[in-house]
């Protein structure tokens, strides 16, 4: 079982791959639009509060990877979900593609680095915490910080990246092993011995 999981895994993204991803990218693209409300109650609790919930514009590389392990699958979803963001006429408009290209793409290479091989809890966390530095080159690019002290700064990103691995990296991990424990992730992967396993160690 596990040689046969290993052989689909090389042999990159199906079709059935690629519907789920976007399927889900659309969840949770619908999901990035209305959390804006809810990242709008915490900005007058105390200064940068709102970046406590940030982390959950990051949710679909690491639940999408974590469901599908196979390579390209981080970066697919983000740029998905955030297309479905400016369908529904987000106000950072088109500025989205970059930062969706660069948040998937740092998440990704949180799984390339271990070679698709490890999906656990801290895994999960790090590829949230990498969308969230991926999140502050660009906004060093289109220059939303220029004006920011550098205490300003390390509080704002420290808080962003700490939401970034508790939602984008813990959230998505209890998702997946929920839908694990259902079975539903039988219909896009085999799920083995060592898959149940590897969900009960950080």
């Amino acid at each position: 079982m596990n040689n046969a999981l290993s052989t689909e895994k090389r042999r990159g993204l199906r079709l059935s791959d690629l519907l789920v991803t976007i399927l889900l990218s659309l969840v949770i693209g619908v999901v990035y639009h209305f959390w804006s409300s809810v990242y709008d109650l915490f900005k007058p609790l105390f200064f940068q509060a709102d970046e406590l919930v940030y982390g959950v514009w990051f949710l679909a590389p690491t639940l999408a990877m974590l469901l599908i392990r196979k390579p390209g699958v981080a970066i697919l979803a983000e740029v998905a979900a955030a297309h479905v963001e400016i369908m529904f006429g987000s106000e950072w408009g088109i500025q989205l593609v970059l930062y969706s290209v660069v948040q998937g793409l740092a998440a990704e290479l949180i799984f390339a680095l271990l070679r698709y091989r490890s999906f656990r809890l801290g895994t999960a966390a790090f590829a949230g915490a990498a969308a969230a530095l991926g999140s502050l080159l660009v906004d060093v690019y289109y220059g939303y910080v220029t004006d920011y002290t550098l205490w300003m700064m390390l509080f704002k990103y420290a808080l962003r990246i700490i939401s970034s691995a508790v939602l984008a990296g813990y959230l998505a991990f209890a998702l997946a092993k929920a839908l694990e424990a259902t079975g539903v992730t039988q219909l896009l992967r085999p799920v083995t011995k060592r898959d149940y396993e590897a969900l009960d160690h950080d």
